[in-house]
């Protein structure tokens, strides 16, 4: 069902522009203008340039971001910047990190999986599967520069079942003592390490083995659906060919999803237009939702956020709760969805999601409007959104419980798309560990 492809992947000489550290980038669409400029400054060879280039004053069709992207490229390339591996290789890739906003003594924990290049299925295949909507702004930046540079500088984060670990216990076998390609230490403070596997025993087993294996997409979705219209466009160039193309395959970080390392954070919602009276929330969402109020005073807000937190997160694990807090509201509210208007057993998958839930029941009810929609603003971050709130940025914050895995996979089997911003994977692979330069 997958065919997973190696490849000789470009990787920067660590000769010519010291630590690997200087030179990749988080994905582009965590970037804010802030850390993209400060990307640039950071080193003149930061594979920034390519993926989130600068706007400059005058820029017209024939000469943009996009055009000057290729033109670096193409610049490293001949300088030996990057460099082509001699032979096909998939890459093990490991990151130690501690979750976020864990607890201090809380233990580490260490993302695997390998990259390679994935074959191009259509998403209706059964081959390969989504699990978010898309948003056609996003889609046209990311092709515009596929087609400039013909490369992808970052990899789509795509997850497959192997309770047993047997493909990556393959893989790490291949490498065990062997140095790290590249450890470091990035900005997030994750430990990143890469390893080439190029024996071809290794390979051809595991892409056996992958065979069978349907691909859910955890991150990446623009750019898959970018790599499918990218496909389609040099297919129409090209004319029909046989065999399999550059263009017909795409860079993938492939983890399992039964691996402890990873992590989905939730996604909260702040509004930062008018919301009405705690009260007069009760009285529209009553009927659906127990409320457990915890108030606070300035000396005791900490506290109570910590309850109220805690009480999320417990109350959480039995049924839908959800947190509330509203600007000038001296309370931390919690909202559990009563037994009778939880979904049954036969709901879609997408129906039982606690971010579904959050959508239909509570935010379409308090933010009626599109405008009022379109005006939310996302955050990982639990104590970021009370922030927000306490501070002025947002009028209020609706908090809900990170989506399972088990519950993506679900989604995606079904042929359900969630709402948008329903999961953060975590933690996000970087862009410039490996680069796949298509010849074609």
């Amino acid at each position: 069902m997958s065919q997973i492809i190696p490849f000789q992947g470009m990787l920067y000489d660590q000769t010519l522009v010291g630590s690997i550290k200087d030179v990749v980038a988080p994905p582009y669409d965590i970037i804010d203008t802030a850390g993209q400029k400060r990307l640039h400054d950071r080193h003149p060879h930061n594979i920034i340039r390519m993926e989130l280039g600068l706007d400059q004053t005058g820029d017209s069709p024939i000469q943009n971001r996009y055009t000057r992207a290729a033109a670096t490229l193409q610049t490293w390339l001949k300088e030996g910047i990057f460099k082509r591996e001699a032979q096909p290789a998939v890459y093990v890739h490991t990151i130690e990190y501690t979750p976020p906003y864990a607890t201090l003594d809380a233990p580490k924990k260490v993302l695997r999986g390998f990259l390679a290049l994935a074959k191009l299925e259509a998403l209706d295949s059964g081959h390969i599967y989504p699990h978010e909507n898309t948003r056609a702004a996003a889609k046209t930046d990311r092709l515009n520069l596929i087609e400039a540079c013909r490369s992808n500088f970052s990899p789509i984060w795509s997850l497959y079942s192997d309770p047993l670990g047997a493909i990556l216990q393959l893989l790490e076998t291949a490498v065990k003592g062997k140095p790290a390609r590249y450890d470091f230490q990035d900005d997030a403070g994750c430990r990143e390490c890469l390893w080439s596997v190029t024996d071809e025993t290794v390979i051809q087993q595991v892409t056996d083995a992958m065979q069978s294996k349907p691909l859910f997409i955890a991150d990446g979705h623009h750019r898959y659906e970018t790599a499918l219209n990218y496909q389609k466009l040099r297919r129409q160039q090209a004319g029909p060919q046989a065999g399999l193309h550059p263009y017909d395959s795409v860079l993938m970080l492939l983890t399992p999803l039964e691996d402890p390392g990873l992590t989905v954070l939730p996604t909260h919602r702040v509004a930062t237009t008018p919301l009405p009276a705690l009260e007069q929330i009760k009285t529209v969402l009553g009927h659906a939702f127990e409320f457990q109020e915890f108030p606070f005073s300035a000396s005791t807000q900490q506290r109570a956020r910590s309850q109220f937190l805690t009480s999320l997160r417990m109350e959480g694990k039995h049924a839908p709760v959800f947190g509330l807090t509203r600007q000038g509201d001296d309370r931390y509210v919690t909202l559990t969805l009563k037994p009778a208007h939880r979904p049954s057993a036969q709901a879609s998958p997408r129906a039982k999601l606690d971010v579904s839930l959050l959508q239909q029941l509570i935010v379409t009810k308090l933010c009626p409007t599109q405008q009022e929609q379109e005006a939310i603003l996302y955050t990982k971050d639990d104590h970021e959104a009370l922030d927000w709130v306490a501070d002025g940025t947002g009028t209020g914050a609706f908090l809900l419980n990170a989506t399972k895995v088990s519950e993506v996979q679900a989604v995606a089997a079904a042929g359900e798309r969630m709402p948008h911003k329903s999961t953060y994977f975590y933690p996000k692979p970087l862009t410039g560990l490996v680069v796949n330069v298509m010849n074609g």
